[in-house]
């Protein structure tokens, strides 16, 4: 595997988190002076919903290549080294499973309201990009964690 492909992924996510959450503080700073100032920024929270979205994506996907999810080893570090290794394989396919079922019910929400056009009350933003964007999120999860679990544990 070329270790540049994946560090420039992560480049692009950390920028794709980045620009949401800087996005999301903006939105809400001029929400909160615009209140004080009698001037109301309308849609500010459909606006930091919309954006917070590919935040919460890319970074769960970076935390997940990294494997810089915060895990307790109370118990898995009494663990014989073997036993520990299939520990974290079982915990790896536990994780595939939950984010495989994760993306199957996004892509039926997604599916099942694809023709309703479904969009925000104040601004019309539409929700179809973002529920495709959390399915292949959610897709992606599985399949590394599907990947960790048939290399053995840590990425």
């Amino acid at each position: 595997m070329d270790p540049v492909k994946p560090a420039r992924a992560r480049g692009i996510l950390f920028y794709v988190g980045a620009a949401g959450l800087l996005s999301v503080m903006a939105i809400e700073a001029i929400a909160v002076a615009g209140r004080h100032l009698r001037m109301p920024l309308l849609g500010a929270l459909e606006m930091a919903q919309a954006a917070i979205v590919p935040a919460a994506c890319a970074s769960m996907i970076i935390a997940s290549l990294a494997g810089a999810h915060a895990v307790v080893h109370l118990v898995t570090e009494r663990l014989p080294d073997h036993v520990r290794g299939w520990v974290s394989r079982i915990s790896a396919l536990l994780a595939a499973i939950f984010f495989t079922a994760l993306a199957i019910g996004a892509a039926w929400l997604t599916e099942e309201f694809w023709s309703s056009f479904e969009q925000t009350d104040v601004l019309e933003i539409p929700f179809r990009p973002l529920r495709v964007l959390v399915t292949v999120c959610t897709g992606a999860l599985a399949l590394i964690y599907l990947a960790r679990a048939v290399r053995g544990g840590r990425p």
